[in-house]
């Protein structure tokens, strides 16, 4: 009697390894590597209309690392595959990534403008301009985050962010231009009257892209105990949570000091996550298409029912 040979359909060794090294490596790839190239470069002087080309270019890099890494390693299949949202969630990253380069672009312009306090450490290495950057951007894009779920104005074009259905790297860049206006200019403004370098500006624009590819991606990657500090993909589902109330939890871009202190960290290692969980449970039919949702807010369905709801 010949004997027959199941396929059980178990990974080959080379995608077992390649799926090791999402796991544990594409975090630091992305964080260190992307970001550390980016500082390397403008500290060699790479600055000017080829500087900006060069960052651009490593955008494109962290993008496609983070749909590989999602195809590699998801957290749920079925979120790689497209709810029809594809073409949307390009136009809202090409136009914000336009916003952030124009706004880049006009730091010189805005430092003439206001008083310069000369407050910046400009001898300083880069690297560590860049971080303290980093910090001070997350402090106020992280509390106008916390108060767009808690004022009714501002709720209202932060949902277009919270109507996504699946959770993959561009949700991040899915944004109303207006309140990442608001949010940029919350966490720039303070850098500014500091004394901002355009160096340190233009690296600080592609760390913000890259955290929030991370932050939204389907990878399903591991860091340890640094998921109670750093606001990556784990923790920040919790905040997509779709019931009012339950999802006013994460609220850090960079960091998750913010939440620890305002009290709004939360975490359940045995919590997974389902595209029913996502979303918004009082306006579950939420305009899907791009110019819909641009609209939305200034619409009287652009609000929730009640002020106790609004922010949810």
């Amino acid at each position: 009697m010949s004997t027959t040979t199941i396929t059980t359909g178990a990974p080959s060794r080379p995608l077992r390894a390649a799926r090791a090294v999402v796991r544990y490596g594409y975090v630091p790839a992305m964080l260190l590597g992307v970001n550390g190239t980016a500082v390397a470069l403008t500290a060699a002087g790479l600055t000017g209309g080829l500087g900006k080309l060069w960052l651009l270019a490593l955008l494109a890099v962290a993008v496609a690392a983070s749909f590989a890494a999602e195809r590699l390693l998801p957290y749920e299949p079925g979120w790689n595959r497209s709810l029809d949202d594809g073409g949307r969630d390009t136009a809202h990253t090409l136009v914000n990534e336009s916003l952030v380069l124009v706004s880049v672009a006009a730091i010189p312009v805005l430092a003439a403008a206001v008083p310069v306090a000369g407050l910046w450490p400009h001898s300083w290495p880069l690297w560590a301009q860049v971080l303290l950057a980093v910090l001070a951007a997350d402090a106020g894009i992280t509390l106008v985050h916390y108060a767009s779920h808690k004022i009714g104005a501002l709720w209202r074009f932060h949902a277009v962010h919270h109507s996504v259905k699946r959770f993959y790297g561009l949700n991040g860049l899915m944004k109303h231009p207006l309140h990442q206006t608001v949010e940029t200019a919350a966490g720039v403004t303070p850098l500014l009257l500091a004394g901002l370098p355009v160096r340190v500006a233009s690296v600080l624009a592609l760390a913000v892209a890259v955290q929030l590819l991370l932050q939204h991606s389907n990878a399903d990657y591991r860091v340890g105990p640094l998921k109670r500090v750093l606001a990556l993909n784990e923790g920040h589902r919790f905040h997509h949570l779709k019931w009012a109330g339950i999802g006013d939890v994460n609220f850090g871009l960079f960091t998750l000091v913010w939440d620890h202190a305002l009290r709004t960290y939360s975490y359940d290692p045995a919590r997974r996550f389902t595209s029913d969980d996502l979303g918004m449970a009082a306006k579950p039919h939420y305009p899907v298409r791009y110019l819909a949702q641009l609209a939305e807010p200034f619409r009287a369905s652009g609000a929730c029912s009640s002020p106790a709801e609004d922010h949810r």
